[in-house]
């Protein structure tokens, strides 16, 4: 049985990769008034943090479930089945239209994955998936070994400014309130699908040793681990603490990636997150 992989474009997975593991990429759409783009393949995270800062916020959408029902149709003409991973469903409806998408399509199975996260970390399954596929593994144990990577799957992160995140509705006003009448650096967290506020941090300092310490209570155990260090347009920063990470945990592999012009239009400039799963 051959099975093919799609995610969408808010798991920022590096082109070379998605390339070589034969990942299929949707993509969600950015919106600047009358302008929409589709992220990453018309509006590249460089342009999106330069574009925002002369612009008003733009707006976020789904893909469209034609595109969805255009691409399984496509992969059906080749394969089998298909392992959709996407981003939380409490914060997006993409997973929902693949879902709906791939009841309309015949010919082929579609398998759909709702990370309930975001990111490289909703990169991390897309990855997985691709490697059992190419090896011929059936989507049905794929999805077992997705489900089992969530239990040790988690990140935390944080913002500079919580009024994107609260204009965008993706947090309510009174916790933005709190957090801009406090000047705290919340760390944020999916739970139940959703972004909600983990601890209230006065500093970016603290609040980057507290997500090390959440770490570090996961990994103690000595065993193989994948990090990914997210940055919001703060690279040297974000390059900074993957090298003081690698230092401190050997068991764990990192890697650098960024927050795009979705995830990036509701967490604004600056974030820092960390995210990681047990290999």
């Amino acid at each position: 049985m051959k099975t093919a992989v799609v995610s969408d474009s808010t798991a920022y997975l590096p082109k070379e990769l998605v390339e070589e593991l034969n990942i299929h990429i949707i993509p969600l759409n950015i919106i600047f008034g009358d302008e929409s783009y589709q992220e990453e393949l018309e509006l590249s995270a460089e342009q999106f943090y330069d574009e925002v800062k002369s612009r008003e916020l733009p707006k976020t959408s789904m893909p469209a479930i034609g595109k969805f029902v255009e691409l399984f149709e496509s992969l059906s003409k080749e394969y089998d089945a298909v392992i959709s991973v996407h981003l939380s469903s409490g914060i997006s409806g993409t997973y929902q239209g693949s879902i709906t998408a791939g009841e309309m399509v015949e010919g082929i199975d579609v398998y759909s994955f709702d990370s309930e996260i975001a990111c490289m970390p909703q990169g991390f399954y897309a990855i997985e998936a691709a490697k059992m596929a190419a090896e011929g593994i059936s989507p049905q144990i794929i999805m077992t070994r997705l489900d089992e990577m969530k239990k040790t799957m988690d990140a935390y992160f944080m913002v500079d400014d919580l009024s994107h995140l609260q204009r965008g509705g993706r947090l309510s006003s009174a916790q933005a309130l709190i957090g801009g009448l406090l000047q705290v650096k919340p760390l944020l967290h999916f739970e139940n699908k959703v972004i909600v506020p983990f601890e209230k941090i006065r500093t970016r300092k603290k609040a980057i040793k507290r997500i090390v310490e959440l770490l570090q209570e996961d990994v103690s155990n000595g065993e193989a681990y994948q990090a990914a260090v997210i940055h919001g347009n703060c690279e040297e920063e974000a390059l900074a603490w993957k090298a003081e990470l690698e230092e401190q945990f050997p068991n764990v592999e990192f890697q650098l990636s960024y927050f795009g012009a979705v995830i990036g239009t509701h967490l604004g400039e600056g974030a820092l997150g960390l995210g990681w799963v047990k290999k």
